[in-house]
């Protein structure tokens, strides 16, 4: 079922799934930012969602009512205690992992300090001068297309008809390796607490901009548990990487590469220079930090996905 569509597009073509259709331009706009922009302001009265995709991310499309069904907060809750559960033995064990000669040991990771789920983060409220949604989104496509990414030879423009970009990524029927119900009832209520949008979706990560992230430590370490329970072992172990140094990392921090407001789930860690790390071996032979072993995986839950969904990577000027 295909729908009314804005004026000036470029050349483009409707896919259809299901009962779901989606439109997908034919190239890369040569005036992405431009276009972006306008389709983004046109939402509210277009019912359309504009964003950044790869095609071959499009897949069985997930329909809101799947994610209006998920208790957020109890499923939360269950998952710590089984995340927890397994991780403990390792977090309370600071018994350094073997590593070959001339490679920097893993850091030890001592886990998040709740005893029990703690809640979700609250939200933040907008300030005087600060960005709307719309201004973060864009802020956040303009720095992926400066930094050239996405791949203008892979990504396409997306409209999604959707009222709001969570919706938007269950219709795509984008999953990779996820709970995509969760993480769709997670993004939706990001959007609620800190204006955060969904602005592409390439390959296996998720690019989602942040108008208003929490600026204290005791609630981005909320946050980072909510990031953690959402992509499991992905973000606190490619590259190890200790739960309060992520957490403490989440602090004040806004957009991507921008100075704005890109927000990663799982965000990339910035280079440690030149020193060697024994995480240069293929993720699927490296060995969880103090745990000897990876994370069991048998919990989809729990499985790790690469995911960019999330909170910032640059600091509040």
């Amino acid at each position: 079922m295909s729908f009314a569509l804005p004026a000036d597009l470029p050349p483009g073509r409707f896919v259809s799934r299901e009962a779901v259709s989606v439109w997908v331009s034919d190239d890369f706009p040569r005036d992405v930012e431009g276009l972006w922009r306008r389709l983004l302001g046109e939402t509210g009265e277009s019912g359309l969602v504009p964003l950044l995709c790869r095609p071959d991310v499009l897949g069985t499309a997930l329909g809101p009512d799947r994610v209006d069904a998920v208790r957020l907060e109890e499923t939360l809750a269950a998952d710590f205690a089984e995340y927890r559960r397994k991780r403990l033995p390792f977090w309370t064990d600071p018994t350094p992992v073997p590593v070959p000669e001339g490679v920097e040991p893993w850091p030890h990771d001592p886990g998040p300090s709740f005893t029990r789920w703690p809640g979700l983060a609250p939200g933040m409220p907008a300030l005087p001068g600060g960005p709307t949604p719309e201004e973060a989104a864009f802020r956040v496509l303009t720095s992926l297309v400066d930094a050239g990414l996405p791949d203008p030879d892979a990504c396409r423009l997306v409209l999604v008809p959707a009222r709001r970009t969570s919706d938007a990524l269950a219709l795509l029927g984008w999953s990779s390796e996820a709970p995509q119900a969760l993480l769709c009832a997670l993004l939706r209520s990001w959007e609620d607490r800190f204006g955060a949008r969904l602005v592409a979706v390439v390959g296996s990560e998720l690019h989602v901009s942040v108008a208003r992230p929490p600026v204290t430590a005791e609630h981005t370490a909320l946050l980072a548990l909510e990031h953690v329970l959402s992509t499991a072992d992905n973000i606190v172990d490619d590259p190890p990487t200790p739960f309060p140094e992520y957490a403490a990392g989440l602090v004040g921090r806004t957009g991507g590469r921008s100075g704005g407001t890109e927000a990663r789930a799982s965000p990339s860690r910035p280079a440690d220079g030149d020193r060697p790390r024994a995480e240069k071996a293929p993720p699927h032979a490296r060995p969880h930090p103090g745990a000897r072993q990876a994370l069991p995986t048998a919990d989809a839950r729990l499985k790790a996905m690469r995911t960019r969904a999330a909170f910032p990577s640059t600091r509040r000027p």
